[in-house]
């Protein structure tokens, strides 16, 4: 039960970006940018960014949400699974994994960051850009799941939930829908 009254219609984030859409439009832009705007890594590979640093926060919401938006992305569902299991085990490329092991560094500190794993990431072939933007994703995705933990926002357990939200993450993005959500009324979320 949220901590404060919610639309019990929009779950996890929705719910709160919902709530209070001044400050929801800086960090939507934001997501969006970051996610979806132009990037020599992949929109799959940057959502497993924001999947490990959710798992690894334990944050179900996000974690459900983002590693359902990197299967749709990705076009299957081992390698999201595996990244979560074990970085260096992954079906991923040698520099996807130094760049998992520096989210995973901040999601636990930015102090946490070592001069190694940036340097491991650069010899793995790791621009300055992408070095950049995995922090960054790393640490926007550490304040969503507190967003979303610290007010207790409704987590749904249904996985038809969570691939119907990655599939609508991978069409529309991270902005707001320009018609609402009022079409996820009728949906049960619990």
């Amino acid at each position: 039960m949220p901590y404060i009254p919610l639309e019990g219609h929009l779950p996890g984030i929705t719910g709160l970006l919902e709530y209070r859409q001044d400050t929801a439009g800086p960090i939507r832009e934001l997501t969006q940018i970051l996610l979806r705007g132009p990037s020599s890594l992949t929109e799959g590979e940057r959502e497993l960014i924001a999947t490990i640093v959710s798992s690894r926060n334990q944050c179900t919401f996000c974690t459900a949400a983002h590693t359902a938006t990197a299967n749709v992305l990705l076009g299957e569902s081992e390698t999201s699974e595996k990244v979560k299991e074990n970085i260096l085990t992954a079906p991923v490329s040698e520099k996807m994994k130094a760049l998992l092991l520096i989210a995973s560094q901040v999601q636990q500190s930015g102090k946490n960051v070592t001069v190694q794993s940036i340097q491991k990431a650069k010899e793995e072939g790791a621009t300055d850009i992408e070095i950049h933007d995995t922090v960054l994703i790393a640490a926007l995705f550490c304040l969503y799941n507190r967003y979303v933990d610290g007010l207790a926002a409704a987590t749904p357990f249904q996985p038809e939930f969570y691939n119907a939200l990655g599939k609508r993450l991978k069409d529309h993005g991270y902005n707001r829908l320009k018609s609402g959500y009022d079409h996820l009324k009728n949906q049960s979320v619990q």
